[in-house]
């Protein structure tokens, strides 16, 4: 008899769809069963079927409230019979026993990447199959990427064990060769072909078998120069270049030239490559300056900051790839990543003394204005981030009524401000800080104001200040400093 079963990812914003859950969603109909998905918390659910099994998807630690919340209403619904919910994915895996205690719960370690891992008696091992593309037809829900990209591996973990990255915990050792034609001819079959390839290994580089791959992706139709053809609703013929995308970037310790030679074969956009550390600079200009001798000139790379870094780091960082963008006539977009440790349960980490509350929020709402990523241009960076790492920290230090709405060029509030911030003396730039860090609520911001006795400090406070809120608190604001 066909079960009713349920998959729910957690109502957390993400990228990509859901991959395990895909997987599970064709290991289910293979068997006859009856699959729906729904995201986060749905109060319709509990009305629709009896249902025989609910899977819930996790991410990644710093989600912990919202999936523990989901997990638990979703614990309700098959009235605490636990053998009828799974629990799996990265945070599963990474916080195993706080999450069983959390919720009561057993979550799955790892892949499911051995046969009766569900408890059914077969020997099909899900990690193995295709994903269901078709899981979030009829729904609400918008994973236009499944539409356009073919997802997979064509190796698995990483010789690496980087303190910040889960990956040996979540996949084990490293496996140097997937065989990734099988499985993306079984979705041309199923599904039909797709435009672009979104591969997921963690350290592509490390494959002693990388010819091999580019090989299979070429005989799959990935060349450089590629295009996919089909017929749009309009019945016309449209033509559209092919991608590869080695999403989780490249290991830039570990490429040389006969690597990248094999890459340049491949219609990479873009090639990710890591930029974690300064101290990899050399490295890291000389793969770059590689890639471009091979004809490879849209690149992207993941900047790490907060960890062991400082914020003139990162500065230089990104910098640098202006600079080679400028020398080579490339585009780099960098897309810096805030570290946060594997077991933490929200996105609060600062690592002290380097990085502060002030600094952080920075950082972030830069990035919020600019979408996640550092543009190319050399004079679009230098009015974000500054035209050195010395201005850089003092727009950190910007209130963020100012730094949200800065145009290309400064307005008088800017003026204003930075001619007040300049004017203070570095032991008052510091006591400044310290009451950023120390008083994030605006309420505690208000008592540190009416408390100050230093008419500068008061003056430029003004600026962190709502007026309305003051008015509405009846706290007075500081006027010119005569």
């Amino acid at each position: 008899m066909a079960r009713n079963i349920l998959l729910v990812e957690p109502g957390y914003r993400t990228k990509f769809p859901p991959m395990g859950l895909m997987k599970i969603s064709t290991y289910h109909k293979r068997l006859g069963d009856n699959v729906y998905f729904v995201k986060g918390i749905n109060q319709e659910v509990p009305y629709q079927h009896y249902w025989d099994r609910i899977y819930v998807s996790t991410l990644f630690t710093y989600n912990w409230t919202v999936t523990v919340k989901t997990i638990k209403y979703y614990k309700g619904i098959v009235r605490d019979d636990c053998s009828r919910l799974f629990v799996g994915g990265i945070l599963a895996t990474l916080m195993y026993e706080e999450l069983w205690k959390e919720t009561g719960v057993i979550p799955i370690r790892g892949l499911l990447c051995e046969s009766g891992m569900l408890g059914d008696d077969n020997d099909i091992i899900v990690n193995d199959l295709v994903p269901d593309y078709s899981l979030f037809k009829n729904t609400p829900y918008d994973y236009s990427l499944v539409d356009d990209s073919y997802f997979g591996y064509s190796t698995r973990g990483c010789i690496r064990k980087c303190e910040f990255c889960g990956v040996p915990k979540l996949e084990g050792g490293f496996v140097e060769y997937w065989g990734i034609k099988p499985y993306i001819n079984e979705i041309i079959e199923l599904y039909g072909p797709k435009p672009h390839m979104v591969l997921f290994d963690n350290n592509i580089l490390a494959s002693k078998r990388l010819e091999q791959i580019t090989n299979d992706l070429i005989e799959l139709g990935f060349y450089k120069g590629a295009q996919f053809e089909y017929t749009n609703k309009a019945g016309q013929i449209v033509k559209r270049n092919r991608y590869v995308d080695f999403n989780q970037g490249t290991d830039a310790r570990l490429m040389n030239k006969k690597k990248m030679k094999l890459l340049s074969k491949l219609p990479i956009h873009p090639l990710r490559i890591a930029f974690d550390h300064i101290k990899d600079r050399e490295v890291y200009e000389d793969r770059v300056r590689m890639a471009s001798e091979n004809g490879i000139i849209h690149l992207s790379n993941y900047v790490l900051y907060n960890y062991d870094d400082t914020p003139e780091d990162l500065w230089e960082r990104l910098n640098i790839n202006i600079n080679l963008n400028i020398e080579l006539n490339l585009t780099i977009y960098s897309f810096p990543m805030k570290y946060i440790p594997l077991n933490f349960k929200d996105r609060s980490f600062i690592s002290e003394p380097n990085w502060n509350w002030q600094y952080i929020r920075g950082v972030q709402r830069i990035l919020n204005v600019l979408k996640g990523t550092v543009m190319t241009s050399q004079d679009f960076f230098f009015r974000a981030f500054g035209q050195s790492a010395e201005e850089f920290i003092k727009i950190l230090y910007m209130p963020e009524k100012l730094l949200m709405n800065r145009g290309t060029k400064p307005g008088p509030d800017e003026r204003d401000w930075c001619q007040k911030f300049e004017n203070l003396t570095k032991g008052e730039k510091l006591e400044l800080l310290t009451i950023l860090c120390e008083n994030t609520k605006i309420f505690h911001l208000y008592e540190a104001y009416t408390s100050l006795k230093n008419r500068k400090l008061k003056n430029i406070l003004n600026y962190y200040i709502d007026e309305k809120l003051a008015n509405k608190k009846n706290i007075p604001l500081f006027g010119e400093l005569n």
